[in-house]
């Protein structure tokens, strides 16, 4: 054979295969059953024509439909559009999936189907493999049926609103790995039987009603990497037979009611990532010392708000966070800024609960409270034999103190009868002004009489019924103006009521938060859903539920893929980060006085469900320069609000440092002392330069992943967040200009007049950071005018910022009736500015 016939006839196979499967035609469904099931479905759920069309082939064209062999084997309605028809009236008609026997995968997560669970669906489809009816608006009881499914390997039904008791039969799942019944109403306890699913990888029960023990069977499922009991009414103590779940990634018991020692085994889970003890009655020394808590794969900790004590070792392996808030720690704090710290016996901290509940407290374990630093964690009581001598001093030094005491009291009394005969004429003489002067002050009104804008007025008994009688369980933080409380209200709405006792918080802090729901009206602010002003002493606040938390839980979050606890994406932060300028622009600009936050932190940025921002956090509010504003605002506030905080540029700066949580994940930098925020900010800002975006590297937070063009936003708001920290409230930029800079960052770092160290008359296009951060000169009256304005360069106020760090907060914002110098419309570089001024 000729060579050159040798390749074309190798090749022949591939060309005979090639165009074997060019010739194959594409995949159809076979069955007219199931095209009439699909069509019934269709119509039943009112799907739209958009996504199934009658005319086209459904294994091919119908979003969310899967086939093999000429048979369906997946329907997913999650993300399908309804038609009009299909809106209005949603519900659980899927009687035709009885006609799908090859079904492996049902998804129908977040498509409303407002209804029971067939009886059915257990028995007819069985070959489900997986079942995700999650954040579907289901109700009634989980059908004993579901134990038929043999061959189900996930099972999602959270986000409902099922009753009843988790059925026995479940253990008949035995080829389960993922079951998650969270966030329903379930009662009971938990069967033990459950145990049996030795192949479950993952088990979640949070946020249902379920009581009793923990059942120690757990101990068998072997497999288990995630378990989540969080938000029930469990009670006894935390079993140590869980430590011996060696696959355990993630462990979240909060919220609950258990109490008893935190068990030391749990320090041999060394694939540990994640332990939330937080909210329960746990007591006792602290493990250890925490040394058995030293797991190198752990990010967060959580043994919040129970009654642990003794002193705290500061290791606790490569945990991001470690929160030990609201115990009972005493001693040298540790030093470390991944601790949270607040309400404890710590010495030379602040925010520390108040030394006689302290003493009370240790008193009551049968422990010496001195607070001092060199105390073990393991010191007891000391013999009566050893505490004699003590004794007998002190009441030696206590009899000449007394004998000095008596002593002078005869002169004291001489002293002071004398005093009293003299003032009395004199205090005689001036009772009679003050009274008069008293009925010409104006008093400050009890609160707005005008209820309309503040939602729905909800009865005491309401409230009571909706938190569970206002139950540990419920009980979210406990805020500086009020508890918050998880409530289910009648209609199964989940809401935050706020409890605020007039009685120990002040009273205008309530007022001023009712005043300003009264006037302000944002989908940036926290939804305010009602209210309760019934009582004198007590009034509630009903807000909506945010699924998301605050920024400062959820910028490390959990996830149900195998990597644990993971953070926010870039794409998230941005969108955060644009949310709460855009609230507090709003604040600044469009109420009228401007409002000053003046309480912007993580912690009162509050995010939905698609973690869209929602301010909260109101009771620190008041209007700007509250001194020079004759309203109910600023005669409530005037008294609290200080001159430091009453600018806008405050919230500015306290932005500034979320912005620098949100690009370095450094969790704390909006709630540290003014020290420790200055030391933070002198060490890291440096590294933020206009010229240089390599140096944002080593402060970035390093388990984003982000490409070029999004390390050059993360670069540009880093930018902005150091704008915003300028020691001089003056050069801050507007929040009205942060929100601009925020949605176009690209332009804050590419736009080729921004480094350019002046403005040109006659430029061919304007500077977008001179548009951008406006003069702070200027009133609000001239933002209107923002586009044409060409004012100061914000790379003159990161110069200064860079030569003068950011000396705190201060906020010298000056008054809008300074006149611009012609420096301010053509300014020159901002060093030769400095000179001139004499800055």
């Amino acid at each position: 054979m000729a060579p050159h016939l040798k390749l074309p006839l190798l090749l022949l196979p591939l060309a005979l295969l090639l165009s074997s499967a060019a010739a194959q035609p594409p995949p159809r469904l076979t069955s007219p059953t199931e095209r009439r099931a699909l069509l019934d479905l269709r119509s039943s759920l009112g799907i739209s024509a958009k996504n199934w069309h009658k005319k086209t082939n459904p294994c091919l064209n119908w979003t969310g439909i899967e086939c093999r062999n000429g048979r369906v084997t997946a329907i997913k309605l999650s993300g399908l559009r309804r038609s009009n028809q299909g809106k209005k009236n949603p519900r659980f008609a899927v009687d035709s999936l009885q006609n799908f026997p090859f079904l492996s995968t049902l998804n129908s997560s977040g498509f409303l189907l407002p209804g029971q669970i067939p009886d059915w669906l257990g028995t007819k489809l069985s070959n489900l493999e997986s079942l995700d009816l999650s954040s579907s608006s289901i109700t009634g009881p989980i059908p004993l049926s579901l134990g038929s499914l043999s061959s189900l390997t996930w099972l999602n039904l959270s986000n409902n609103s099922i009753t009843g008791n988790m059925p026995i039969a479940l253990q008949k799942l035995q080829s389960l790995s993922v079951l998650d019944l969270s966030q329903n109403s379930l009662t009971g306890q938990i069967p033990e039987e459950i145990s049996s699913l030795r192949n479950l990888t993952n088990l979640d029960l949070s946020s249902n009603y379920l009581s009793g023990a923990i059942p120690l069977d757990f101990v068998l499922l072997s497999k288990l990497k995630q378990l989540n009991l969080s938000r029930n009414s469990l009670s006894s103590s935390i079993p140590s037979q869980i430590a011996n779940l060696s696959e355990m990634e993630q462990l979240d018991l909060g919220f609950n009611y258990l109490s008893g020692a935190l068990p030391q085994e749990l320090g041999g889970l060394r694939s540990l990532k994640y332990l939330d003890v937080s909210r329960n009655n746990l007591t006792g020394l602290f493990p250890g010392n925490a040394a058995s808590f030293n797991v190198t794969a752990a990010v967060f900790f959580n043994f919040s708000d129970n009654r642990f004590y003794g002193n705290v070792s500061s290791r606790f392996g490569n945990a991001l966070v470690v929160d030990l808030s609201s115990n009972y720690f005493r001693g040298q704090a540790p030093n470390e800024s991944r601790f949270r710290l607040s309400n404890n016996c710590f010495s030379s901290i602040q925010k520390q609960r108040k030394l006689e509940n302290c003493t009370e407290f240790y008193k009551g374990v049968g422990i010496p409270y001195d607070n001092d630093d060199g105390d073990s964690d393991g010191q007891q009581p000391m013999p009566p034999t050893l505490m004699e001598p003590r004794r007998r001093k002190s009441r030696s030094r206590l009899f000449y103190v007394m004998i000095g005491v008596f002593g002078g009291i005869g002169l004291i009394f001489i002293f002071v009868v004398t005093a009293l005969l003299v003032l009395l004429r004199s205090r005689r003489a001036r009772s009679s002004n003050q009274q008069a002067q008293s009925r010409d002050v104006e008093q400050p009104p009890k609160f707005v009489t005008d209820l309309s804008s503040l939602g729905e007025s909800f009865t005491f008994e309401q409230l009571l019924v909706a938190t569970s009688n206002f139950s540990n369980e419920n009980l979210i933080k406990q805020g500086h103006s009020g508890c918050l409380f998880r409530a289910r209200l009648e209609g199964g709405e989940l809401a935050v009521v706020k409890k605020v006792d007039l009685q120990s918080i002040r009273r205008e802090l309530f007022v001023a938060e009712l005043e300003l729901f009264g006037k302000a009206a944002h989908q940036r602010l926290v939804p305010l859903v009602g209210h309760c002003l019934d009582d004198e002493n007590v009034k509630f606040f009903v807000y909506k539920y945010m699924p998301n938390g605050d920024l400062s839980n959820a910028l490390y979050r959990l996830t149900s893929s195998e990597e644990g606890l993971q953070s926010l994406d870039w794409i998230t932060r941005l969108k955060i980060a644009i949310g709460a300028a855009e609230a507090l622009s709003y604040l600044h600009n469009e109420c009228t006085p401007p409002l000053v936050h003046r309480d912007v932190q993580a912690s009162s940025i509050l995010l939905d469900d698609k973690y869209e921002v929602r301010l909260g956090s109101f009771s620190e509010a008041c209007a700007s320069g509250a001194n020079n504003h004759q309203n109910v605002v600023s005669r409530l506030t005037s008294g609290r609000c200080g001159s430091s905080s009453t600018t806008c540029a405050y919230d500015v700066y306290c932005l500034g440092k979320v912005l620098l949580e949100l690009v370095t994940g450094k969790l704390g930098i909006s709630t540290m002392s003014d020290a420790d925020a200055q030391q933070w900010l002198d060490s890291n800002l440096p590294f933020i330069s206009i010229y240089d975006k390599e140096m944002v590297h080593k402060i970035v937070d390093q388990s984003l992943i982000v490409d070029e063009d999004l390390l050059e936003e993360v670069w540009a708001v880093a930018v902005v967040a150091k704008s915003c920290l300028n020691p001089k409230a003056s050069r801050r930029p507007s929040m009205r200009h942060v929100v601009k800079a925020l949605e176009n960052p690209f332009k804050v770092v590419r736009d080729e007049n921004f480094s350019s160290g002046r403005l040109r008359r006659g430029s061919s296009r304007q500077s977008w950071t001179a548009a951008l951060f406006g003069s702070w000169h200027h009133s609000s009256s001239d933002s209107s005018n923002m586009s044409s304005q060409t004012n100061k360069e914000i790379i003159g106020g990161l110069r200064q910022t860079e030569r003068a760090g950011s000396r705190g907060s201060g906020t010298n914002d000056h008054s809008s009736s300074h006149k611009r110098s012609s420096s301010d419309v053509f300014p020159q570089p901002l060093e030769m500015q400095d000179v001139e001024s004499g800055n």
